[in-house]
C-alpha cells in the first residue's frame, strides 16, 4: 500500500493534538482539511502543509486522492458524516464519543460494514502510556486478580489552555440535552479506560448533581464489571476556585487498580496536580516508582493516530473498533440513565425491547418476586409523584409573583413565557411573566409575542419545581423541561423565584 492520504474534517482545538501523529510517519500525510470557518480551514492548511482546504466536508469526501478521514466534529454531526464518508469509500477515524444514542451508532456500523472500510473511534486514553503500562502489568499478573478500580476526576476554575467560545457553545447544547460535559463527553475517556483495563460494565448506579445549572458535578458513579468479581467507582469534583496546572484542559484524573496481590496508581493524566512518578506500583511489600514512562497527555493522541494508520495497512486491529466504541457508548448512556431513573441500570437494558421488564427480570434473579415488585414501585415513584402534582400546577403558578425577590436579581428585566403541557386530566395552560422595575407581573392565558425566555414543561414537573420537590437544573438536564431563547436567564429566574 502506498502513502495514505488523509483528510481532517473539523479543525478546532482538539485537531491540533491529532496532527502531530503524522509528523513522524512516512506512510501517511494530511492531504486536505475542512472546517465551516474558512479562516480556520485556511490557517490549518498552512500550518500542516496540506494541499487543499474545504468548508464543506462533502467536497472533501469527493476528492479521489483522499484515502482516509479523521472526523473531529460535535457529536450530533457524527452519524451523517460517517455514513457519507463510508459511502465515499474512505477509511474513518471518528473522535469520541461515537454518537449520542445506540440507534445512531448502529446506523454507522451498518454503513461502514457495507462499505468495507476501516472504522475506528479515537479515545486517546487507551493509548496514554501510563494506562498502557498498567494494562500490561495487569495482564502479567503483577497485582494478582484485579478487584477494584477507582477513578478521580477534578476540574478547576482556571488553568490549561483557552477553549474557544464556539467549543463551549455546542457543549452547552449537549448539556441541555441531558448529556453532561463531564459524565458523558469527558466521561467517555473514563469509561473507555475502565473497559480497557478490566473489561465491560455489567451494571451501573450513579448520582449526578449540577453546579450553576450547567456543570454535571459533583457526581459519583459505581459499577460492576461483567466477566469478573471486580467493581469500579468514579468521583467527579468541580473545584471552581482551584487552579489546575495543565498544558491542556483545566482538569486532571488519576486511577488506582487494586488486585489480590498489589495495586497500581496512575498519578496524572490531563493535568499535573500530583508530583512524583507517573505510575506507582505496590507489590504487597514496597512501592516501585516508574519514572521512565512518558506522561504527556498528548502522547495518547499520537498513539491513536499511529493505530489508525497501522489498521488501514492491516498491521494492527483498530482501537477502539466500532463494536468496542459502541460498548463504551452504551456504558456512558447507562451512567446518565441511572441518575435520571434513580436506580441501578443493567447496561444490557439499553438494547432490550422492553428495558423495564428486562431490569425487572434481572432484579428477580437476585432478589426474588416480592422484592422485585417493591423495587419497580420504587423506580417509578418519581414520575408517579410528579404526575400526581399536575392538578396543582395552575394554582401554584398564580402565586408565583408572591415569591419574587427583586434583591436577588437587582436591576433585572425580562419577559418570560410559560407553557404547561397537558397531563392526564389536567388541561394545558399558558402564562406571561414580565419582570421590570423590581416587580413581577403574571398574566394567564397567553404567551408573550417576543419573550426573552420561554419554558415548556409538563404540569406535574412544574408543580414539583414550585414545591421544591424537584430542582430546575435537574429537570433541565434530564430533558423534563425545555427552554427556548436566552437559556442563561434561567439561572436568574431560579434565583428570583427560589426555584
Amino acid at each position: 500500500m502506498g502513502r495514505i492520504s488523509v483528510g481532517i474534517i473539523g479543525c478546532g482545538r482538539i485537531s491540533g493534538l491529532h496532527y502531530p501523529g503524522y509528523l513522524d510517519k512516512d506512510d501517511a500525510a494530511i492531504h486536505a482539511v475542512c472546517d465551516v470557518d474558512e479562516a480556520t480551514a485556511r490557517r490549518r492548511k498552512e500550518e500542516w502543509g496540506a494541499d487543499r482546504y474545504y468548508t464543506d466536508y462533502r467536497d472533501l469526501l469527493s476528492n479521489p486522492d483522499i484515502d482516509a478521514v479523521e472526523i473531529l466534529t460535535p457529536h450530533h454531526l457524527h452519524e451523517v458524516m460517517v455514513i457519507d464518508a463510508a459511502r465515499a469509500g474512505k477509511h474513518i477515524a471518528l473522535q469520541k464519543p461515537m454518537s449520542t444514542d445506540l440507534r445512531s451508532a448502529d446506523a454507522m456500523l451498518k454503513a461502514v460494514k457495507e462499505a468495507g472500510v476501516v472504522f475506528r473511534v479515537t479515545d486517546n486514553y487507551v493509548f496514554y502510556p501510563p494506562i498502557v503500562l498498567a494494562k500490561k502489568m495487569i495482564e502479567n499478573g503483577d497485582i494478582g486478580t484485579p478487584t477494584n478500580l477507582r477513578i478521580k476526576f477534578i476540574s478547576g476554575g482556571s488553568g490549561g489552555w483557552e477553549v474557544p467560545a464556539q467549543a463551549w457553545q455546542w457543549r452547552l447544547g449537549e448539556a441541555v440535552a441531558g448529556r453532561g460535559m463531564q459524565t458523558f463527553d469527558h466521561g467517555h475517556h473514563l469509561w473507555a479506560t475502565a473497559w480497557y483495563l478490566l473489561g465491560e460494565m455489567e451494571r451501573v448506579v450513579s448520582w449526578i448533581d449540577v453546579t450553576d445549572g450547567v456543570v454535571d458535578s459533583p457526581a459519583t458513579v459505581m459499577w460492576k464489571h461483567r466477566e469478573a468479581t471486580a467493581y469500579g467507582m468514579c468521583e467527579y469534583c468541580h473545584a471552581s476556585q482551584m487552579h489546575v496546572p495543565s498544558r491542556y484542559y483545566a482538569n486532571d484524573e488519576w486511577f488506582e487498580v487494586t488486585g489480590t496481590r498489589g495495586l497500581i496508581s496512575i498519578n496524572r493524566c490531563t493535568g499535573n496536580i500530583k508530583g512524583g512518578a507517573p505510575l506507582s506500583f505496590f507489590d504487597g511489600h514496597e512501592w516501585h516508582e516508574h519514572t521512565d514512562v512518558e506522561a504527556d497527555w498528548g502522547e495518547g493522541f499520537r498513539g491513536a493516530t499511529h493505530n489508525f494508520i497501522a489498521s488501514i495497512k492491516g498491521e494492527e486491529k483498530p482501537l477502539l473498533s466500532g463494536d468496542e466504541a459502541r460498548t463504551v457508548l452504551r456504558s456512558a448512556l447507562a451512567v446518565g440513565l441511572s441518575s435520571r431513573l434513580r436506580r441501578e441500570v443493567h447496561v444490557d437494558e439499553l438494547d432490550a425491547a422492553w428495558p423495564t421488564l428486562y431490569a425487572l427480570r434481572r432484579q428477580a434473579a437476585r432478589l426474588g418476586g416480592s422484592k422485585t415488585v417493591r423495587s419497580v414501585l420504587d423506580w417509578t415513584w418519581v414520575s408517579v409523584r410528579e404526575a400526581s402534582l399536575a392538578p396543582r400546577a395552575r394554582e401554584l403558578t398564580r402565586t408565583l409573583t408572591e415569591r419574587f425577590d427583586p434583591e436577588a436579581v437587582p436591576g433585572w428585566g425580562a419577559v418570560v413565557g410559560l407553557s404547561l403541557l397537558a397531563e392526564g386530566d389536567v388541561e394545558p395552560a399558558t402564562f406571561s411573566l414580565v419582570i421590570r422595575d423590581g416587580r413581577a407581573v403574571l398574566e394567564e392565558g397567553t404567551l408573550p409575542g417576543e419573550a426573552d425566555l420561554t419554558i415548556t414543561v409538563a404540569s406535574g414537573v412544574w408543580a414539583a419545581l414550585l414545591l421544591r420537590k424537584e430542582r430546575l437544573e435537574a429537570a433541565l438536564l434530564q430533558g423534563k423541561l425545555k427552554i427556548d431563547g436566552k437559556a442563561e436567564l434561567a439561572l436568574k429566574l431560579r434565583r428570583a423565584f427560589q426555584l
